[in-house]
């Protein structure tokens, strides 16, 4: 099969991370944040993941975004709803620190860079569970730019999450692509590998690899960037 496009996953795949220790340097910045409004810290990164699997649970008739802050002020109150400016003043400015719990490998932007001057469409098919303050922000991290992208998925535009093949669906209509034309690279093998239920090709890069459900990572094509390019390239 041919690909024409390819979809790439960010957190874990272009940049690299302990997604525990990611998660838990990120909460602690956002709690220091809040915690002198009146949020209870604990209480704030329960809420969140309540938020967060709201999202998860979404089915299509709401925007991720309208799901996570429904279930946020199921916690905290319709009142919680005015403190969103402070989420968003957290994300463009003291979340720029949790970098420092990210790794980085030079040749993801490579990868990227090349498979796009090669004539393939590239899209970023992370997980929309972040606002796009904080995806252009990650991006960042790796050297590129949300425009390096014809479509970054963010909680604002996105009706589905991972592994949700609904996700996928929405993504290939968004962008006017074809199932069989088009590559998921991914680190996840749960989240990742559903983009083949679609037809969808998937190859893993297995640097920070997640593999919960113990899948045959030898089921699928992986290995590092330069082997993506020349899966994709022949390069």
């Amino acid at each position: 099969m041919s690909i024409k496009n390819v979809l790439f996953d960010l957190d874990g795949t272009l940049l690299p991370m302990d997604m525990e220790e990611f998660t838990n340097g990120y909460f602690a910045m956002l709690t220091q944040k809040l915690a002198p409004h009146g949020y209870d810290p604990k209480k704030l990164v329960d809420a969140v993941w309540a938020g967060t699997g709201a999202m998860v649970k979404n089915d299509g008739s709401r925007t991720n975004e309208a799901a996570f802050w429904a279930r946020f002020a199921q916690i905290f109150g319709e009142e919680s709803l005015k403190d969103t400016p402070l989420f968003e003043e957290f994300y463009g400015n003291e979340f720029q620190r949790a970098k420092k719990f990210c790794g980085y490998n030079p040749l993801a932007a490579k990868a990227v860079r090349t498979i796009r001057e090669s004539g393939r469409r590239v899209a970023l098919a992370t997980n929309p569970i972040f606002p796009a303050i904080a995806t252009g922000s990650r991006l960042r991290w790796v050297g590129l730019e949300p425009s390096d992208f014809e479509l970054c998925t963010t909680y604002e535009d996105c009706h589905y999450c991972k592994p949700n093949v609904n996700y996928y669906r929405e993504v290939l209509d968004k962008l006017d692509m074809r199932a069989e034309d088009c590559l998921m690279v991914g680190n996840d093998m749960t989240e990742d590998t559903a983009a083949a239920e679609l037809g969808v090709q998937v190859f893993i890069i297995s640097d920070c690899l997640i593999n919960k459900e113990g899948k045959d990572l030898n089921a699928w094509p992986h290995g590092g960037f330069e082997d993506l390019i020349r899966f994709v390239c022949g390069e």
